[in-house]
């Protein structure tokens, strides 16, 4: 069964720093488009950063960028998000996602597979 396993989340003081995981199973592996979102309790889900497996083209959200950096481990099959600077705005539930086809795309409804999500939480 495809599934994806968020794990790294955790507390932080604005200003810090958290590195999140993803390890991808099943046919999920074989998905070429991998994304990180987050939603924050009773707002949208929110697109973060996206990247294509094979070629590692890389987009982010403007309200990250210069902050996190996406990266994988093709050979693991582990989707990872460094996240520096950490702001309370930051605070959500993170989850990643796979899509099939669909690279670059911060839109949730084009992703087929997503993770459990792992809890962010930044004070100030």
């Amino acid at each position: 069964q495809a599934q994806l396993v968020e794990s790294g989340g955790g507390s932080v003081q604005a200003g810090g720093s958290l590195r999140l995981s993803c390890a991808a199973s099943g046919y999920t592996v074989r998905y070429y488009c991998m994304a990180w979102f987050r939603q924050a309790p009773g707002k949208e889900r929110e697109g973060v950063a996206t990247i294509v497996r094979d070629d590692g083209r890389i987009s982010y959200a403007d309200s990250v960028k210069g902050r996190f950096t996406i990266s994988q481990d093709n050979a693991k099959y582990t989707l990872y998000l460094q996240m520096n600077s950490l702001k309370p705005e930051d605070t959500a539930t993170y989850y990643c996602a796979a899509s099939p086809v669909v690279c670059g795309t911060l839109y949730p409804s084009n992703y087929d597979v997503w993770g459990q999500g792992t809890q962010v939480t930044v004070s100030s």
